[in-house]
């Protein structure tokens, strides 16, 4: 039945994108911004006596850009009244880069909003670009530091991110391509590749995805993401959002494509796939044998978060005769007063862990560190102390919890924290069984995922014909490393001679 006397069930057609179809008049831009209290106008006269209506945003453009480069100009320059006005201030009449002559109503209207101001001459219409260009500084990486790499991340400015990458890829191959998105919004999304490296089909696939893009906003990383990957029911991330311009600069030297966002402080590359997001910056830091070992650790450690709380349940509950009998004697000791089974014991301390870490997260950062110290006394010693789990189940937990924090990369560390759960509610459910059933469905369902043709499992497994160089597990000596990666199909695969 409808709710409140609407049917909340029938998803309506979105409504045509509003457009400004009157005459550029200064009435009709007046009526646009009618009751917007930042909307400044001014009616002047140059010179030579010429009548000049000049309109702008408050907090949009600059004071002194439109006091020095608009007013004073127009003010000393005698400007007779009659036809050939506005191309006359065009042509050098105002101190402007970007001035500009206008004919419709919605373009003008844009322009404001952007930090534009317009220029209304009784013979043609001028725009000029005062913008007041105020950003955050550009600062250390938060959540992707690095003791030997760059100390810079991206900022919420696109033009400014674009800089930072043009100072490391000095490339005239690098091309910026501009769109907007979103009804409202009209967010700046700017497509980044190397055109002589990145295959050709991608960048023409990220723009066909883009221009399908039908929303009112375009204000958050999800918003993008899920347009560009296609609709599949995972939580496994298939685009990597970075805010390391040195990172972004390696996924274009390998072929794939990035996205700037207006607004949000983080690069988008895609396609995305394992071999992506078990990969750090620090890397192509270290020397390659170290770097060959935390690789080879990050795989450890995403296989331990993932089976360990559901490999403990199934042996501790169905398989008990799997363990040695010293350990098995030693955990039975410390159970004799815990009342609950170990499956209770495991998956309620897992929720408790998950709630600790988002309560970490979403508290501010001076009362954060005491909600974890208070977590590990009331969750850790204070639980086994009155016997409601036991200390082995502790550990379990906590080192499934730390190696999840080894993941480089925050999303994919979600998605195994997802699947964590759910391979230890196998576990509970069957046992070994169970677990090996999940753990094999887990492993199909990253088989079957794909990233603007990329498979996911990449570069473990290849499209046919495919050629696979280098170690999987490790990193290569950067001598040695001569060629692109396979699954990315570059134009130019070769790296270095």
């Amino acid at each position: 039945m409808p709710l409140f006397g609407r049917d909340w069930g029938h998803v309506p057609h979105h409504a045509a994108r509003p457009r400004f179809e009157e005459p550029l008049t200064w009435e009709n831009l007046c009526a646009v911004f009618d009751g917007c209290a930042d909307f400044a106008r001014r009616e002047l006269r140059c010179a030579g006596g010429c009548p000049v209506r000049l309109c702008w945003l408050d907090g949009m453009v600059r004071q002194e850009r439109l006091n020095d480069y608009i007013l004073r100009p127009l003010a000393a320059w005698p400007l007779p009244e009659g036809a050939g006005v506005a191309e006359a201030v065009r042509a050098g009449g105002v101190w402007n880069q970007n001035a500009e002559r206008q004919e419709a109503l919605e373009r003008v209207v844009y322009l404001l909003l952007e930090g534009h101001c317009a220029l209304f001459f009784p013979d043609g219409v001028l725009t000029c670009w005062v913008a007041t260009e105020e950003k955050r500084a550009i600062t250390q990486p938060e959540n992707e530091s690095e003791v030997k790499g760059a100390k810079e991340s991206f900022v919420e400015s696109v033009r400014t991110n674009t800089s930072l990458l043009r100072r490391r890829l000095r490339a005239p191959d690098l091309k910026v391509e501009r769109c907007r998105i979103g009804r409202r919004t009209r967010t700046p999304v700017e497509m980044v590749w190397l055109e002589e490296i990145a295959d050709p089909a991608l960048p023409r696939a990220v723009r066909r995805r883009l221009e399908e893009i039908d929303e009112d906003a375009l204000l958050t990383t999800a918003e993008l993401e899920e347009y560009l990957t296609d609709p599949r029911a995972t939580a496994f991330p298939r685009v990597l959002f970075t805010e390391r311009p040195d990172r972004f600069c390696q996924g274009l030297l390998c072929g794939r494509v990035g996205l700037l966002v207006d607004g949000i402080p983080l690069g988008c590359l895609v396609p995305g796939n394992l071999g992506l997001f078990l990969t750090a910056t620090q890397d192509w830091s270290f020397h390659w044998a170290v770097s060959s070992l935390l690789i080879g650790l990050r795989y450890l450690c995403m296989a331990l978060t993932l089976v360990l709380p559901g490999f403990y349940i199934a042996v501790a509950q169905f398989h008990f005769e799997l363990i040695p009998t010293r350990l098995a004697m030693s955990i039975i000791a410390s159970r004799q007063d815990v009342p609950f089974p170990t499956a209770f014991e495991v998956l309620g301390l897992l929720a408790a862990f998950e709630i600790l870490q988002e309560a970490g997260i979403r508290l501010p950062r001076t009362i954060g560190q005491t909600i974890s110290i208070i977590g590990g006394l009331v969750v850790g010693q204070a639980a086994v102390d009155a016997k409601i789990v036991s200390p082995v189940v502790v550990i379990v937990v906590a080192v499934a919890g730390i190696t999840g924090f080894t993941m480089p990369n925050q999303d994919f560390a979600n998605a195994l924290r997802l699947w964590r759960l759910m391979l230890a509610v196998c576990g509970a459910v069957t046992g070994v069984f169970g677990l090996t059933v999940g753990a094999a469905f887990l492993i199909a369902h990253l088989a079957s995922l794909e990233s603007f043709g990329v498979p996911y499992l990449a570069p473990f497994a290849l499209r046919a014909g495919a050629e696979v160089r280098g170690g999987l597990l490790c990193r290569e000596p950067v001598p040695e490393d001569k060629l692109r990666p396979a699954e990315l199909r570059p134009r130019n695969r070769r790296r270095r001679w």
